[in-house]
């Protein structure tokens, strides 16, 4: 009878050996069709550990963006470098750990973590004072850096940006939410992948909704970049990042005394108009709040044009002034 039984357990550990094995095959296969699909396309920096991936186009004002969670540079790239007038240098970053940009070890993904590696990119790429351009939790990230680093940049223009900690948020994002590092990577390399394009469509449409998704996002909008292991255990640090830190960071907002703007969607699923936008509306003196009737997460993608015309009038009220030691560098690696 104890031979049976011995031989029962053995045979479950070695089927539960296996299965972990096909699901880690599985995440690397994956992770391999992401970057044949979408290689890097921009010039590497390392700043402080970190290796990060960006795209230096055109000449004159600077202009850095920002990208949400789980995105990456061709959220901007891809859908509004190609539409700016002249006069204008636009640098999109990878943020640590997305897309192609390699966070450091025992980084943590703090977002004061985070803008003071933003302000050390833009001292790095010797960008005077830029106007900073942040969408969903990289306007949080944005708005760290107004705080943190004021005279590092000259203004900011968010998009759809997340200003507030809400009650619950961390059973809102479900299985993103890991606090435990070990645990992360442990999902990353198993179920997360293969789960993660198994529900990428569905997790597409409400993330754009009430618009549909583009057919071509997953190449051009670099979405394929996200089923990959070190971008989901980024994705999820960011998260647990965002308990740590906003509610420090929304205390301070009354501090901002540079041009601000802020273009939001009023139909976004993602992240709530009422909570995130429409409470910042005194918050900030001379704040230009913008609510787009019908829009929802992704104004970049859906309505690209109005959102230069924004980022373009924030950029006129950034610069409008002299700037320091005023000078328009050439893009540089």
């Amino acid at each position: 009878m104890l031979l049976s039984i011995l031989s029962w357990l053995l045979a479950l550990l070695l089927l539960a050996v296996l299965g972990v094995a096909c699901l880690v095959l599985a995440t690397l296969w994956i992770a391999a069709k992401a970057r044949r699909l979408v290689p890097p396309v921009g010039k590497f920096v390392d700043i402080d550990g970190n290796r990060i991936h960006y795209v230096d186009v055109g000449e004159g004002r600077p202009v850095v963006f920002l990208h949400g969670l789980g995105a990456q540079l061709h959220h901007f790239r891809h859908t509004l470098f190609g539409h700016f007038g002249p006069g204008y240098r636009l640098v999109a970053l990878d943020r640590p750990g997305s897309g192609y940009s390699v966070r450091a070890n025992g980084a943590t993904g703090r977002l004061p973590e985070q803008a003071a590696l933003v302000r050390r990119f833009i001292e790095k790429l010797g960008l005077e004072r830029p106007l900073v351009v942040g969408h969903s939790l990289g306007g949080a990230i944005t708005l760290a850096l107004a705080v943190d680093h004021p005279d590092a940049i000259s203004g900011i223009a968010l998009l759809a940006p997340l200003t507030h900690l809400e009650p619950g948020m961390s059973k809102k994002v479900g299985a993103l939410y890991i606090r435990s590092r070990l645990w992360r990577w442990i999902m990353a390399y198993t179920l997360a992948i293969p789960t993660s394009l198994r529900y990428a469509r569905p997790t597409m449409e409400f993330v754009f909704a009430p618009q549909t998704f583009p057919a071509n996002y997953m190449v051009e909008g670099g979405g394929w970049l996200g089923l990959r292991p070190r971008h989901f255990h980024a994705t999820s640090s960011d998260i647990v990042a965002v308990e740590q830190d906003l509610g420090r960071i929304e205390r301070r907002y009354g501090e901002i005394a540079m041009p601000a703007g802020i273009l939001f969607g009023t139909a976004d699923r993602v992240i709530d108009i009422r909570i995130h936008g429409e409470p910042m509306l005194g918050r900030i003196e001379g704040l230009d709040f913008e609510p787009v009737d019908g829009i929802g997460h992704m104004p970049q993608f859906i309505e690209p044009r109005r959102v230069i015309d924004f980022i373009e009038r924030i950029a006129g009220r950034a610069f409008a002034s002299p700037q320091p030691h005023d000078n328009f560098n050439e893009p540089t690696g």
